[in-house]
């Protein structure tokens, strides 16, 4: 903990100075989930619910407002081995996307990280996760309004949660965002992943107009920020 306290005053000053330029999802018009229709090649991907960590890897579930954005930033990152959409945080078992939908289940979209602390670091995770969305809008990101699109960290780990609390702390004592941090930071509760249609959506539709207008100019500046940590 002292080694990540000690990088940290670093790591939020990287935040300040790249965060102004860098295009955020929720400076879009349009909303997750708006006109989105299956994709025929959706029917063959498989979704396997990750409730445990192989050997030698951690496991860490993030909301960042809709679960397609978030997606497809975190499996392009090295060390990242694979990336899941789903539901977490709610009161209601297996609910449907539909249902999530409403903000009545108390779930936020997610994604769940299987990744390989050796090659990318949680810390590191984190400054991904704070420097793609906007943590200071409660329960929005953009268009994307609703308890469901909160910014949340649902850690597995006691040494996450410390990290994730460190973290935010450095960053709102430097005064990275214009506004206070509202991320919530909560201990893990069941996952539910999401049908298998919201599974690696930007990579089997990437002509849909949610991705053109917001997930690829996401992706184009998230690219060019972290270049070195792409796979």
């Amino acid at each position: 903990m002292q080694r990540i306290a000690e990088r940290m005053p670093v790591r939020a000053g990287r935040i300040v100075s790249k965060f102004m330029t860098f295009t955020l999802c929720a400076s879009s018009l349009m909303a997750c989930g708006g006109g989105a229709v299956p994709n025929e090649l959706q029917a063959q991907v498989t979704t396997m619910n990750q409730d445990f960590s192989p050997v030698g890897m951690d496991t860490i579930t993030l909301g960042a407002g809709c679960f397609w954005c978030v997606e497809a930033v975190f499996v392009e990152l090295k060390g990242v081995a694979s990336v899941t959409s789903g539901y977490m945080g709610g009161h209601v078992k297996d609910p449907s996307y539909s249902e999530v939908c409403t903000g009545n289940t108390g779930h936020a979209e997610v994604a769940r990280l299987v990744y390989d602390p050796k090659v990318i670091s949680f810390d590191e995770i984190l400054e991904v996760f704070w420097q793609t969305h906007d943590p200071t809008t409660l329960n929005r990101q953009g268009a994307d309004s609703g308890t469901q699109y909160r910014s949340a960290i649902f850690w597995r780990t006691e040494e996450q949660r410390d990290i994730a609390e460190a973290y935010m702390k450095k960053l709102n004592e430097s005064g990275a965002f214009r506004g206070p941090i509202v991320t919530e930071i909560s201990k893990e509760t069941e996952f539910y992943p999401a049908e298998n249609y919201h599974q690696n959506y930007y990579a089997l539709n990437g002509d849909q107009g949610y991705c053109q207008m917001v997930i690829r100019p996401k992706l184009d500046k998230f690219r060019k920020v972290f270049a070195d940590r792409l796979k």
